[in-house]
């Protein structure tokens, strides 16, 4: 006989799945999250590629346009779930890792530098522009800049007309007044669909500035200053030959597109280059150029010792503190360890500044407390101990902090048994205690290598790389970083090309260096386990 048994009617079926109206509201939550999200992505995608339409850049539009399409892919189904978390993550690392280090090698291959920023177009441009001859009665214009997707457009006002006009390679296009925003003197500070460059950021770029001649009849406009007026260039560009010619002086220029200038018969070069590829030429010079090679090796050595010395002063410093007050019945040290950290929490370069003011030779507090009347930034050597003296006080606090941790968390027992064995004092330091520390801080301190091999604020805010010849490029205390800096923006002759080749040197060895430190690290940690 077969019974039934019937759930009574108020049980609930274990086999129905309940609603869950808190995780519908997750869902929906999530859903609207991703389509913000991804609505942003598309938003910021379409402003980034706009600049590279008009510049006519289609290889990274495809980029961008593939790594849209992949943020797509990945976002909208419920598959690859990891990649959903390595995407961004990969992304950001590309985009602010891979892509400057690309980009400097490639900047590393080329003349890029004073000279050689614009491509060939705009150097003959700029070259028949440097021609230009103010024509009799001409109107002056006051000028701003601004750029837009197509580069930059002088903002041109006419005082006597009082109109307003924007110019480019293509022509004068009149600015309707209401729109704009002018400055006392009637230059445009602010107009629709442009952005208007900062005084910086004009003197800066003024070669750029100088190279726009737009297009007005037989002639041009032209900024000369702080003006810009019309005129008519006396020199014209034949294709057929590649070359320029000055009908007022008869010279002819004929571009060299291996050196990316134009030259005349005599060798002398039109004002005005582009920037072509040169092969690996920025990377030999290092060796096969004497007046490159002797400075860079002057500078490397002192780099090295520069960076060993502050990482080995700092820690012998922060480690006889962290000893001293590594004692559990020692009193007021919390009072001391503020004292010593004092350093480390001020803003390091606002502490270099007040160094180089107290290292002063004529009113700085250091000749004067001692009565002495020392010249800190005359000699080499003298400026390099200034440079290590104040690099030790700021760096030592941090040596002292991670060296008391890593006291605190020696294993007792490996000390005891060495007291027991009769190691004591100097001989327990040397045999158990700094081998054990050594242990847990030697990726500290290869990363403190590394910061000090790159410390520009250590130089540039004390000595300013002083002492430097007059003439010469490098000051006996530039490091690498300092020495790179002053080739790429500083002096009359910039080179960018050649300062990325000494940044891609500075990448090679301090990544030589740490891999091989990280090595004996790794044989250290197995002496010890």
């Amino acid at each position: 006989m077969n019974t039934r048994t019937t759930r009574p009617t108020d049980e609930p079926d274990s086999g129905a799945r309940p609603t869950h109206h808190t995780g519908h509201s997750v869902t929906l939550g999530g859903t609207v999250a991703k389509i913000a999200a991804l609505g942003l992505t598309t938003a910021l995608a379409v402003w980034a590629a706009l600049p590279l339409i008009g510049q006519q850049q289609w290889g990274w539009l495809a980029l961008e346009a593939g790594l849209l399409a992949l943020v797509y892919y990945v976002y909208l189904q419920k598959r690859h779930v990891p990649l959903k978390y390595l995407v961004p993550g990969t992304l950001l690392l590309a985009a602010f890792q891979i892509l400057p280090v690309v980009l400097t090698v490639a900047t590393a291959t080329t003349n890029y530098g004073e000279g050689h920023r614009l491509d060939k177009d705009g150097a003959v441009q700029a070259t028949i522009a440097a021609g230009l001859q103010r024509d009799p009665d001409s109107p002056t214009y006051l000028y701003s800049v601004g750029e837009d997707a197509g580069g930059p457009t002088l903002l041109l006002t006419d005082p006597a007309e009082e109109s307003y006009w924007a110019g480019d390679e293509t022509g004068l296009t009149e600015l309707d007044a209401s729109e704009l925003t002018v400055d006392g003197q009637g230059r445009v500070t602010e107009s629709p669909g442009y952005r208007v460059w900062d005084t910086d950021e004009v003197n800066q770029r003024i070669d750029e500035i100088e190279a726009l001649a737009v297009p007005v009849g037989d002639g041009g406009i032209n900024v000369q200053g702080f003006t810009a007026f019309e005129g008519t260039s006396t020199r014209t560009y034949d294709a057929s030959c590649d070359c320029i010619t000055d009908s007022a002086t008869g010279t002819v220029w004929t571009a060299d597109d291996d050196r990316g200038a134009f030259y005349d018969e005599d060798g002398n070069r039109a004002l005005a280059g582009w920037k072509v590829s040169v092969g690996l030429s920025n990377f030999t010079k290092v060796f096969t150029d004497e007046s490159v090679r002797d400075p860079f090796l002057r500078v490397f050595v002192w780099n090295l010792a520069f960076a060993v010395a502050s990482v080995a002063l700092t820690f012998a410093l922060g480690l006889a503190c962290a000893m001293a007050l590594n004692k559990p019945d020692l009193k007021g040290t919390k009072i001391y360890r503020a004292i010593l950290i004092l350093p480390y929490a001020m803003p390091a370069f606002a502490m270099f500044l007040v160094w180089s003011q107290m290292f002063n030779s004529e009113y700085g507090l250091i000749n004067n407390m001692f009565g002495m009347d020392v010249n800190w930034l005359a000699g080499t050597w003298t400026a390099r101990f200034m440079v290590l003296f104040v690099n030790l006080w700021l760096g030592f606090p941090y040596m002292f902090l991670i060296s008391l941790g890593a006291l605190q968390a020696l294993p007792s027992d490996s000390l005891e048994a060495a007291k027991i064995d009769g190691a004591t004092g100097f001989r327990a330091f040397r045999s158990i205690t700094l081998p054990l520390l050594l242990v847990s801080l030697t990726p500290l301190l290869i990363s403190s290598f590394a910061f000090n091999f790159n410390n520009v604020n250590a130089i540039l805010l004390t000595t300013g790389g002083h002492p430097i010849g007059v003439g010469d490029q490098v000051g006996g205390t530039d490091l690498l970083i300092s020495y790179t800096y002053r080739l790429a923006f500083t002096g009359t002759n910039p080179d960018y090309g050649f300062a990325s080749a000494v940044s891609v040197f500075i990448f090679l060895i301090v990544a030589t260096m740490s891999a091989a430190m990280f090595r004996l690290t790794v044989k250290q940690e197995e002496v010890f386990q």
